[in-house]
């Protein structure tokens, strides 16, 4: 069985992502596997990279004990709203303090590419967004996707790394909001193993 880590990035402890985090959740912990879940919303830390990476910051006892679950993980699985194109500030700051060099990846001198060291790992992004899915991929060119996927979690080293886009969400039926609830709960017991 997976050691799976959901690690939801919605400020709203009433939000959908928060419903969507707690339905993939349930159904991993009503099976008893290894699962776990951060609501970075709950954690105490500063979000601001501070001095760029010319000088390491002091890990907060949270993004301590949040670092240790994503290394312990075999499966990531990011449930976050889409807001102007990018994630909420306070996940972006999250990312930014705890996927740092010799912890996520490992720069290597006079390689433009780093040491990947989250590989072996793989990951889900579960993103919402009030544009629909065409919008988002056809004009926008799915960017929070690319940055995510690609500029975060590749880079690093998981794959593969699969997308699941929920939207329009905006003036949604409860009938879709529940299909997509009860999706969750399946993905969440086909990714278990």
């Amino acid at each position: 069985m997976k050691n799976i880590l959901i690690i939801n990035g919605h400020p709203d402890a009433q939000s959908y992502n928060q419903a969507l985090a707690d339905a993939y959740y349930s159904a991993l912990r009503d099976e008893a596997n290894k699962a776990e879940i951060i609501h970075i919303r709950d954690l105490e830390f500063n979000p601001s990279l501070a001095f760029g990476y010319r000088k390491r910051m002091n890990l907060e006892p949270d993004l301590l004990e949040a670092i240790e679950k994503i290394k312990k993980a075999d499966h990531l699985v990011w449930f976050m709203p889409m807001w102007w194109s990018g994630i909420p500030a306070q996940m972006k700051g999250f990312i930014d303090r705890t996927f740092l060099p010799g912890i996520t990846y490992q720069p290597i001198e006079g390689k433009p590419l780093p040491r990947k060291l989250l590989k072996g790992k793989s990951a889900r992004i579960v993103i919402t967004g009030d544009s629909p899915g065409w919008y988002n991929y056809l004009y926008m060119k799915r960017p929070l996707v690319q940055q995510m996927k690609k500029g975060v979690l590749q880079y690093c080293g998981v794959s593969p790394v699969k997308v699941t886009y929920i939207g329009p969400i905006k003036n949604s039926s409860d009938s879709y909001r529940q299909k997509w609830l009860n999706k969750m709960r399946e993905l969440a017991l086909a990714e278990r193993n």
